[in-house]
């Protein structure tokens, strides 16, 4: 299967190995796109191992997965050139309405011990 995250390679050689943590995502970048594809898999765990620590308690598990569920994530696109921790992009999807949507956000990214972590997004758009 291609890998949801949209950067052309088998899910296998993308983002499996993040999902089941043989490997860490190596940037920001791998790191968000990672999550985008635990959304469309959906995988809520990973969404809140790879939130940034002291955010978690802002999230829940449950709800990270039934936003995966519900929603059907058509396509990623990385906007501009992603900086060491910071990642613009547009995440395509279809809601519960069957109306598609269009997810804009600047991501922030921190890293603790050689491991990514999401810390705060904000909307554009």
């Amino acid at each position: 299967m291609n890998c949801p995250c949209c950067s052309g390679k088998s899910y296998e050689d993308c983002c499996k190995p993040y999902h089941t943590g043989e490997k860490n995502a190596p940037t920001a970048e791998a790191l968000m796109r990672s999550r985008f594809s635990a959304f469309a898999i959906p995988n809520g765990e990973y969404l809140m191992q790879t939130t940034f620590p002291s955010k978690r308690q802002n999230h829940s598990k449950k709800d990270l997965q039934e936003w995966g569920e519900i929603n059907e994530w058509t396509k990623l696109e990385i906007v501009s050139k992603p900086s060491m921790n910071k990642v613009e992009f547009k995440a395509f999807y279809t809601d519960e309405n069957g109306k598609q949507q269009v997810h804009h956000e600047l991501s922030q990214f921190k890293m603790i011990q050689n491991r990514w972590f999401y810390v705060t997004g904000e909307f554009l758009d």
